[in-house]
């Protein structure tokens, strides 16, 4: 029994990679490959780090509001003037000793989000999307790989801070238990060193973490980036039939050839002009050339430009009108002059090296 196998069930298979054009699209809506993992495991990091070096200035200045609180605070008349300054003092005060940690968090979100997708800002991602309230979509999301993969990734993560926090702790059981017999200064330093020593060391894993789904998020983006064959073609289509795109296609193309062709005029024996309207260069070199060659011509503006170039470089020009229109209809850039028109343009050049004290051989 034979089977017949429809190819038309692989013509849509996204198996290309995706084309700048999509990839800029996609970056404008948003979608660009993030992990959450690499923001919280930084933050986390620094924070811990700036407890470590700065936690000594933020217990004592923790202590010295309760000191000021129970010493002086106290003491005050209850006025709703004092009230007021009481209110305002602690504010300061609390202040002084969270703006720090609040920077440090801040700026490791801000690094960690520059790191990974560079300076984007769009309003896409806040558009409010009915598409995403719907049951269908959303059992399909749960029920999909990647959140399998969050799970998974949750389940290390939990598996990899007990772990961490275990065994840290138990190393040190023996100065926990006899913390009783600590003063209050010993105890909250042996409590502190401890929590720091954890949430570095718990960090520190994670970043491992991040790294990894970091590594899993670009690969799932290329994957839904990818692109049939027929979506390739279907935009390419869309990017040569645009005439804007087109017409800039050709302005540049224009340009780059009319730029080099006024790199060769300085190269010139002679300029041939009518002498308003046209303007042909020619070069000849009777050692390794058989016949004189056109290495710049243009008419109006594109001729005044040959000219001054030759003036500039001190190349003769001389008007002959029959023969300068002859050359820029009959010979393209780059071609050699026809055998019919080869006279002609010998005896100008015969007559250009004269003046010019040149005496060079041309064949004829």
């Amino acid at each position: 029994m034979l089977l017949r196998l429809d190819l038309q069930l692989f013509a849509g298979e996204k198996t290309e990679k995706a084309t700048p054009q999509k990839r800029r699209e996609a970056r404008k809506k948003g979608q660009v490959p993030k992990s959450p993992e690499v923001a919280s495991s930084l933050t986390l990091l620094l924070a811990f780090g700036f407890f470590m070096v700065g936690g000594k200035s933020l217990v004592e200045g923790c202590l010295n509001i309760y000191r000021h609180s129970f010493q002086e605070y106290l003491l005050w008349e209850m006025t709703p003037a004092n009230i007021k300054v009481l209110f305002t003092q602690l504010v300061v005060d609390s202040a002084k000793l969270v703006a720090p940690i609040l920077g440090v968090t801040l700026a490791a979100g801000v690094a960690a989000n520059y790191i990974q997708v560079g300076f984007m800002f769009n309003l896409e991602s806040i558009k409010m999307n009915f598409g995403k309230l719907n049951p269908l979509q959303g059992a399909k999301q749960i029920f999909s790989m990647r959140a399998i993969v969050e799970l998974i990734k949750s389940i290390l993560k939990i598996a990899i801070t007990s772990l961490i926090a275990y065994s840290i702790i138990w190393k040190r059981k023996t100065e926990l238990f006899s913390i009783g017999q600590k003063s209050l200064w010993e105890a909250s330093s042996l409590i502190g060193s401890l929590m720091v020593q954890v949430g570095i060391s718990i960090a520190a894993c994670l970043i491992v973490v991040a790294a990894a789904d970091f590594a899993y998020q670009r690969f799932d983006h290329e994957k839904k980036l990818r692109m049939s064959k027929d979506e390739i073609k279907e935009e390419y289509k869309k990017s040569e039939g645009d005439p804007h795109i087109k017409g800039k296609r050709r302005a540049k193309q224009r340009e780059m050839s009319m730029n080099r062709m006024m790199q060769e005029v300085p190269k010139a024996d002679v300029i041939i002009t009518n002498p308003t309207h046209f303007a042909v260069a020619i070069r000849y070199d009777y050692e390794t050339m058989d016949a004189p060659e056109v290495i710049a011509k243009g008419k109006d503006h594109v001729a005044l430009k040959i000219k001054e170039i030759a003036k500039e470089n001190k190349i003769a020009t001389v008007e002959n009108r029959p023969l300068a229109r002859a050359l820029f209809a009959a010979v393209e850039i780059g071609e050699t002059i026809p055998e019919e028109l080869f006279n002609a343009v010998g005896e100008i050049l015969a007559y250009v090296y004269y003046q010019e004290g040149r005496y060079k051989g041309m064949k004829a």
